[in-house]
């Protein structure tokens, strides 16, 4: 890892800069398969899944045999660990439910706000060298609890044609409306446009590569929503020497074998413990499985030291990182201070991964710097808020002045003759 000591204030883009591509170049890849999707449907989505997955599908509809036998395949272990996450990511979006707020602004004026669920979803689920099922449970259940009518999911087939076994079980077991054997740039493409077979959807959730994250923002060009523009995955944490060196180790590489693009940092105010953390992660990096990734995102990643918390502090909200770990003696001052992160850990025994899996937040979160304007997944990324109004006489008299006014002020005439006639029928 890359180490730097002291950096000043003016460098900290530079320093800070994700290791993603452009996008020009692969924006114009993604409009050409949206087109193609766009006018020939399922055609297009077939051919594009022969040449990107390598496998040609007569019918990319996951059927109810299939289900069962994911079922039956999938160990007792695994459905139990499952149902544990299961249980507290519904605890944690199910209290984040909110009743309908009514006020008289006036007498006579009554508003009042209701949330309603998006109607149509789409779930992106990643396939390849580590089928996210776990992002099912993080978008699935609150998609359920909202209250969505459809919820679909793409996933990519593997090279005999099958979506990973614990993909089906937990979409199944989440409720999950329908699910296609699609991936890439062509699932995004037809859960927008909407194929014979690909329903269209109203918003598009779930993480993917940089051509799945270029297409996602495609879409919007078509009257489709997405829960955010999501890049790959980053963690920061600020440890001083109160953290655990191996912990910390271990929490950089776990989101470095995400992917070779990923971007791991440690900021410290301690030299001794940047040491030992190199040290660890030398380590603990050999016997991983996904070493060859692990190393390539190490090569992107930084330590980097600071004098004091304040100046962590202001770098780490320059930064905005998608996971932020605290594991320091002055815990309470970063949280209370953060002001740019998607998931907060905080301290010796809080890793990244419970956010992962089972503690109850969601794991789909802003990156590449988006946490400055973006939140994570919630409940209500699956609503919408509704505003209505009733007026009674005594409310049109009493407000009724004021909007004409600022009506024939705007030279909106219209707009005033709303307003005059129905006060000149209470005369």
């Amino acid at each position: 890892m890359n180490k730097i000591f002291n950096p000043k204030s003016q460098n900290w883009s530079e320093i800070l800069k994700r290791p993603t591509q452009s996008f020009k170049d692969i924006e114009e890849t993604v409009k050409g398969i949206f087109k193609e999707v766009q006018t020939k449907g399922d055609v297009a989505v077939a051919k594009y899944t022969s040449l990107f997955d390598g496998i040609a599908l007569e019918n990319i509809e996951v059927t109810n045999q299939e289900i069962e036998e994911a079922i039956e395949s999938v160990s007792q272990e695994l459905k139990d660990a499952i149902q544990l996450a299961k249980s507290n990511v519904e605890k944690f979006h199910k209290a984040q439910i909110t009743s309908k707020i009514e006020v008289e602004t006036t007498e006579g004026v009554t508003c009042w706000q209701e949330k309603r669920p998006i109607q149509k979803v789409g779930l992106y689920i990643p396939g390849g060298t580590a089928p996210l099922f776990s992002t099912v449970l993080m978008l699935a259940i609150p998609a359920q609890i909202a209250g969505c009518a459809a919820i679909v999911l793409c996933s990519p087939p593997d090279k005999s044609g099958k979506i990973n076994p614990a993909i089906l079980y937990t979409a199944n077991l989440c409720g999950v409306s329908k699910i296609l054997k699609v991936g890439g740039i062509q699932a995004i493409a037809g859960m927008t446009y909407g194929t014979k077979t690909i329903p269209q959807v109203y918003k598009i959730f779930g993480p993917g590569n940089q051509y799945v994250t270029v297409a996602k923002q495609v879409a919007t060009q078509f009257g489709v929503a997405i829960d955010m523009p999501a890049g790959p995955s980053e963690l920061l944490i600020v440890a001083d020497d109160s953290a655990i060196a191996s912990f910390v180790a271990s929490d950089l590489l776990s989101q470095a074998e995400h992917g070779i693009d990923s971007q791991v940092i440690l900021v410290s105010t301690s030299k001794k413990l940047i040491d030992e953390v190199e040290i660890e992660i030398n380590k603990q990096i050999q016997v991983l499985p996904r070493k060859g990734i692990a190393e390539k995102a190490i090569e992107n990643s930084k330590l980097i030291y600071v004098e004091n918390d304040q100046i962590a502090l202001d770098l780490i909200n320059e930064y905005g990182p998608e996971h932020f770990i605290i594991c320091t003696n002055y815990d309470d001052f970063y949280v209370n201070n953060i002001e740019n992160a998607g998931s907060i850990f905080i301290g010796n025994f809080t890793p990244e991964s419970a956010g992962d899996y089972a503690s109850g937040t969601n794991h789909t979160l802003p990156t590449n710097g988006y946490a400055k304007n973006y939140s994570g997944v919630n409940l209500d990324s699956f609503m919408k808020s509704m505003t209505f109004q009733k007026i009674s006489q005594k409310g049109i008299q009493n407000i009724g002045k004021a909007i004409e006014i600022m009506a024939e002020a705007e030279g909106l005439q219209a707009h005033k003759n709303a307003v005059s006639l129905r006060l000149e029928s209470l005369k």
